[in-house]
């Protein structure tokens, strides 16, 4: 099927940041979207064109309501780390794209997994989810990103950064790493869609080029035109804030990830597959200083603005 030609795709996760992301462009490229959400109407992220069912991915019945007519799916797993609550997940996705005929799923498994088991609910769950999908018989393209921008659009990174000049990540500084935003990773959903020979293997995408700490925080320089260093966060600390925010249960699930790393078991994990994703997806991910130039740091800012000032 073309690009050009209007899917009705069902998107798990669409109330989420990478699930936004591609249910959003999807709707801009005039794809017919629908979605699964526990949350009321008023409760949910503006997400223009997308129809909402109301239900929960553990109930097979709600699963097949999201999935009923449509000709494609894109999963992308809620914050849920517990083993058997996710494996009911996605044994629900795989009766109901089963039944429902289809044609492709797209599985975003939101972070890179190592080859081997690692005991961490964040790489785990996720591993179980690509293999129970595969075994669907329906046809699958994973895609497997490094770590996201727009993580570092936040909270707990913006205001030092603007006010500082310090970009602070819990990522070991020498770790090479291929930085994508959520806007790249809906453009390699997009295409892993429709695009033929993708189908039946995991891709491990890339954002063009792996980058250190030290080098991630000249790139961010360079868009925000001030010297910026780079500070490695220990991963307890940016769990104890990731806690705040999400509840400390997701908030372990997500850091689990930055424990492994900060081993330097799997120093590689997060590199540039060297631009295989990108070529057999078409894709040309943005550099990341043009990222960064995008983004409205200043509302991170300690310091008042004109605005804040006018209304003092």
């Amino acid at each position: 099927m073309s690009d050009h030609m209007p899917m009705w795709v069902a998107v798990v996760g669409a109330t989420g940041f990478q699930g936004g992301a591609i249910a959003r462009l999807l709707t801009e490229r005039n794809h017919r979207v629908r979605s699964l959400s526990r949350r009321p109407a008023g409760d949910r992220p503006p997400l223009p064109g997308v129809t909402f069912t109301t239900g929960d991915l553990g109930d097979l019945d709600d699963v097949r309501q999201l999935f009923a007519g449509a000709t494609h799916a894109v999963v992308t797993m809620p914050l849920v780390y517990e083993p058997a609550r996710v494996r009911a997940y996605a044994r629900n996705l795989v009766v109901a794209a089963q039944e429902t005929g289809v044609l492709r799923i797209v599985h975003n498994a939101n972070t890179r997994i190592p080859a081997g088991a690692t005991g961490v609910a964040a790489f785990e769950t996720r591993r179980v989810t690509e293999e129970l999908l595969a075994a669907s018989g329906v046809e699958l393209v994973v895609l497997r990103p490094p770590v996201y921008l727009d993580n570092l659009f936040s909270p707990w990174t913006g205001p030092a950064l603007v006010d500082d000049g310090i970009l602070g990540c819990p990522l070991p500084a020498a770790a090479p790493v291929a930085w994508l935003s959520h806007r790249d990773l809906a453009e390699a959903v997009l295409a892993a869609l429709t695009a033929d020979g993708v189908a039946g293997r995991a891709w491990e995408l890339g954002g063009g080029r792996s980058l250190t700490g030290g080098e991630l925080a000249a790139a961010f320089g360079r868009g925000l035109g001030r010297a910026v260093r780079y500070r490695a966060l220990e991963p307890e600390v940016f769990e104890r804030g990731l806690a705040r925010v999400l509840g400390p249960g997701p908030a372990a699930g997500v850091a689990g990830l930055y424990h492994h790393l900060a081993t330097g078991a799997d120093p590689l994990l997060m590199a540039d597959d060297g631009g295989e994703a990108a070529r057999a997806l078409g894709l040309r991910p943005a550099p990341v200083e043009e990222w960064v130039t995008r983004q409205p740091w200043q509302i991170w800012s300690s310091a008042p603005t004109e605005e804040t000032r006018r209304r003092a």
